[in-house]
C-alpha cells in the first residue's frame, strides 16, 4: 500500500514516468484534451473532483519547478492567483493566453480531467528534480 496521499494508480504511474521538464496538466471538465498526451479522466459529475483537490494530492507526489496558468484565470481574480491554487503552489506560476495554454497542453505527458466547472481552472505543472 502506498504511503503518499495519491492512490489513483494511473495518475501515480504517470507522475513516476516524468523526467525533468516534463509537463502534467490538471484541467477543468471543459478543457479540450489534445491527441498525444495520456488522458486521465477523474471527472465523476460536475464539481467532483475539484481541481484544488487533485492539485493538492498531485503536489504531494510530484516535484514541481514551474507552473503555468491561463492569463484569463488571473484576470478573473483581478490579477491574484485563483483560490483553487493560491495556497497550494510551491512556485510562482507564469501566465499565458488561454489559446497558448491549450497549445502547451498538447506537449504534456498527461492531461488530468477533473469535474471542475469553474472557467479557466487549469494548470500546467512542470516536473523538477529531487536532487
Amino acid at each position: 500500500m502506498k504511503r503518499t496521499a495519491l492512490l489513483h494508480a494511473e495518475l501515480s504511474h504517470a507522475i513516476a514516468l516524468l523526467g525533468h521538464g516534463d509537463m502534467v496538466v490538471i484541467g477543468d471538465a471543459g478543457l479540450p484534451v489534445p491527441d498525444g498526451p495520456r488522458r486521465i479522466d477523474l471527472a465523476l459529475t460536475p464539481g467532483i473532483p475539484r481541481v484544488a483537490d487533485v492539485l493538492r494530492v498531485v503536489l504531494s507526489e510530484m516535484q514541481v519547478e514551474g507552473a503555468v496558468l491561463a492569463r484569463e484565470a488571473l484576470d478573473a481574480c483581478d490579477g491574484a492567483l485563483p483560490a483553487w491554487c493560491a495556497d497550494a503552489l510551491p512556485v510562482v506560476p507564469t501566465a499565458v493566453p488561454h489559446e497558448e495554454f491549450k497549445r502547451l497542453s498538447a506537449k504534456a505527458k498527461a492531461v488530468v480531467r477533473t469535474g471542475e466547472c469553474s472557467p479557466y481552472a487549469n494548470i500546467v505543472l512542470v516536473a523538477g528534480v529531487t536532487f
